[in-house]
């Protein structure tokens, strides 16, 4: 039975609804629901009609509806707790004040293309996917706890007012959405809230921008993704912050733009920034990810790197540009983050940029130690490169051995003892002085003088502590292995 005090668009609602039939009042004259709020009588629907049309009882055979396009609904959509049996079509619509939601069930809603003041949705209990495709909602949308058995559709939706104030405009708080978040060219002027969040499908914001100066643009502390996250070309202005979120697919920034990022404790199956970037900080602290795909330049601000962990680093550089990174590390010396870089380069094969990333570890470490222990380790490097330049060891005993070969066999030492001493040899005198563990019986026999003398003590020195260095440089790749 119809109330009596309808109006006529109103009745014409009412009578349409139990056949589910759309009634369309769009007029052609101007239907854009941002300005519905000058549409007059023959558009104008009470809110409370609406509620007695949706929270009628389902009669057997019913196929009742509720299919509205272009509508001006003025008062407020209540329907806290509620349970409404039927779909619920509002597209195009301009409402007066936002819509009352929080804990109820609904069985379909779609507010596509509609202008909300705002929406509180909190708790909310849908049997099929939530539409708010090219929805303008200049307040909050709050969804904190919602559960969707479908997906959630936010299609170039926009969020917040430009010159707004910003803060938490889109919340979906420990939501749990069953299939896809899909937010495509999504724009909020605010923060994004998914902390704590679950989605059994994918997030897909390709082309999105959310801009939040001064404060965190997507907050996804804890998310857990069934699959991938897909941003390709997306714009965060502020930070993104994964922390300890669980994306076993993809994480792809591929051509975005990011003021920083967190993903602190995330475990993520692939990550792309491929002709992306950050701009800012990257916080990649106890990661761990499958592969990290981060051309040069994609992180252009300070990192931390301690306690990252991943399996493939691509695209495959040489190592000191990947070195170069490590050394913009806010912590300063952090040992993990070569090793990790240099097993990485191992499991690729490439054993020769492992041994450069061990040795740059080595310089490293050797900037922060006390002046005698840098003394030292440069030693090492320039006669060693600390175990991993073999090579230099044999140049610089070559050179040690022909300039001592040279100059005492052009001026041989006189003989200990007269008639009592073998032939001199200067190669095998001179090895006999730089070699303290071999001996020719060529050095017990002779003794330089002179300038001879000192050459002789010279090459002792430098005999000893190329043994000392190659024995530490040896030693250092045993433990390593």
């Amino acid at each position: 039975m119809e109330p009596v005090d309808l109006t006529p668009v109103e009745r014409r609602v009412w009578r349409a609804f139990p056949t589910g039939t759309p009634v369309d009042l769009r007029d052609g004259a101007d239907d854009d629901p941002e300005n519905g709020a000058a549409w007059g009588p023959g558009r104008t629907v009470r809110a409370e009609v609406l509620r007695k049309l949706l929270l009628r009882p389902l009669v057997d055979g019913d196929v009742a509806a509720l299919r509205l396009t272009g509508a001006r609904i003025v008062g407020v959509l209540s329907a806290y707790y509620a349970t409404v049996e039927h779909p619920v079509r509002l597209s195009a619509c301009h409402f007066e004040e936002a819509p009352m939601l929080f804990g109820a069930r609904l069985r379909r809603l779609n507010l596509s293309e509609s202008y909300l003041p705002g929406l509180d949705a909190g708790g909310v209990r849908m049997d099929t996917a939530l539409r708010l495709t090219d929805c303008r909602i200049p307040g909050e949308l709050r969804l904190i706890g919602a559960r969707l058995s479908d997906a959630l559709f936010l299609e170039r939706a926009r969020l917040g007012r430009e010159d707004g104030p910003g803060g938490e405009v889109l919340q979906l708080s420990h939501s749990t959405i069953e299939r896809d978040l899909v937010g495509d060219a999504l724009v909020v002027h605010g923060e994004v809230l998914l902390d704590g969040a679950s989605v059994s499908g994918r997030v897909k914001l390709d082309g999105a921008v959310i801009a939040n100066p001064g404060g965190p643009s997507l907050y996804a502390d804890n998310l857990t993704v069934g699959s991938d996250v897909i941003a390709t070309r997306a714009r965060f202005d502020g930070e993104v912050n994964l922390r300890g979120a669980t994306i076993p697919g993809l994480l792809v920034f591929t051509q975005a733009r990011l003021s920083s990022l967190r993903a602190t404790s995330a475990a993520i199956g692939e990550v792309w920034l491929r002709e992306g970037r950050v701009d800012g900080e990257a916080n990649l602290l106890r990661g761990a990810f499958g592969l990290l795909h981060v051309p040069p330049g994609a992180l252009r601000g300070t990192v931390w790197l301690d306690g990252l962990t991943y399996g493939t680093l691509a695209p495959r550089l040489p190592a000191k540009v990947r070195i170069a990174m490590l050394e913009r590390d806010a912590e300063g010396y952090v040992p993990h983050a070569y090793e990790q870089l240099a097993a990485a380069y191992r499991q690729a094969g490439d054993d020769r940029a492992a041994r450069n990333v061990q040795l740059a570890k080595q310089r490293r470490l050797r900037r922060t130690r006390p002046w005698y222990a840098r003394l030292w380790g440069l030693l090492q490097d320039v006669t060693v490169g600390y175990g991993f330049r073999p090579v230099w060891a044999a140049a610089w005993l070559g050179g040690l051995l022909a300039a001592g070969a040279a100059a005492f066999g052009s001026h041989p030492p006189e003989p200990l003892k007269a008639g009592e001493h073998p032939p001199f040899n200067a190669l095998f005198y001179t090895l006999d002085l730089m070699l303290p563990i071999i001996d020719f019986g060529q050095e017990k026999a002779f003794k330089p003088s002179g300038g001879y003398q000192w050459l002789s003590y010279g090459l002792v020195i430098g005999g000893w502590v190329l043994a000392t260095t190659i024995a530490a440089g040896v030693s250092r790749t045993i433990n390593r292995q």
